[in-house]
């Protein structure tokens, strides 16, 4: 029976021996905030969608969670993780934005009875075509762990703008930062844990997420992160930073990089494939997700550089 045994596991697909359930855990770094840190790269089979951060917030009267991961399964492993620090109910949960890896594991949070907050301007994903198609894409990379048993969930409270609240004796400051990486980016800072929850607004350890942001605005709201004066920086992907002034470099140097050669090159009228053969991207090629993001982040920020000549 043991022989047989082995023959058969030798035997199965790749894929099935693939889906036994990737490392997740909780990290504390404040007192009361708890930071899940995805794996690095792309969203793929191998990480099971588990490549964003996701953080939550223990209060005597409750937590507040930030995002929720890439897949209903990654969610409810998020509540177990939260569970083994606090039995406290999980009240409320902040959405980043809507971008799949940070927001597909809403149902399983719902179901718990959490009420949901996110920013206005996400309104127009809910039904968009771009939406369907990433959710089509999503299920097809990721089944079984995106099937179709998931569901879409929408806000509860739809914020305008910025907003403040306590609970459990702390204090939350949720500021509107978009248009970004995306038009309806929100960041939480808890007062007394001096810690900045960004979502995508910061990267660390990996090639940035660009595709049709304006980085412009999104430079401009890297200097707004700071304002509130972090001592610690909970990025959207990689570690946390306990120097986010610093940590702050990486996302805002492959900004500018990518707009000074995409730039360039609208004002030397290059077409973009001899213009992104052309530049030196050496600094980053060696970074997880290079391969899967870099060439749409260059094609997207050369026609965003033609726009901003045309409009001078």
């Amino acid at each position: 029976m043991t022989k047989l045994l082995i023959l058969l596991t030798l035997l199965l697909p790749s894929c099935v021996l693939a889906e036994a359930p990737v490392p997740l855990r909780a990290e504390k770094v404040a007192a009361h905030s708890y930071v899940i840190q995805g794996l690095p790269g792309a969203a793929s089979r191998q990480n099971q969608g588990f490549m964003s951060n996701a953080g939550f917030v223990v209060t005597k009267d409750g937590v507040v969670v930030f995002d929720t991961l890439g897949t209903p399964a990654l969610a409810q492993r998020m509540i177990d993780a939260i569970r083994k620090v606090t039995r406290q109910p999980i009240r409320r949960v902040i959405v980043s934005h809507w971008h799949a890896d940070h927001y597909y594991g809403l149902q399983a949070f719902k179901e718990l009875g959490a009420e949901i907050w996110a920013h206005e301007a996400a309104k127009v994903n809910l039904g968009s075509d771009a939406a369907a198609d990433r959710l089509a894409q999503r299920r097809e990379l990721l089944a079984p762990w995106v099937n179709a048993d998931f569901r879409v969930v929408p806000a509860d409270l739809w914020l305008s703008g910025d907003a403040d609240f306590k609970l459990g004796g702390l204090h939350f400051k949720l500021r509107h930062v978009g248009p970004a990486h995306s038009a309806e980016d929100v960041v939480m800072f808890v007062v007394e844990d001096g810690v900045m929850f960004s979502g995508d607004l910061i990267f660390k350890g990996r090639v940035p997420f660009v595709g049709d942001a304006d980085s412009k605005a999104w430079l401009a709201a890297l200097d707004r992160l700071l304002e509130l004066k972090p001592q610690i920086m909970v990025p959207g992907h990689g570690p946390p930073s306990k120097t986010p002034a610093a940590d702050l470099a990486l996302t805002r140097d492959y900004l500018i990089d990518l707009r000074q050669q995409m730039g360039q090159a609208v004002a030397d009228f290059l077409p973009f494939d001899e213009a992104f053969a052309r530049a030196d991207w050496s600094r980053w090629q060696g970074m997880p997700a290079y391969h899967e993001a870099h060439r749409r982040n260059a094609y997207n920020t050369y026609l965003l550089m033609e726009r901003e000549s045309l409009a001078k």
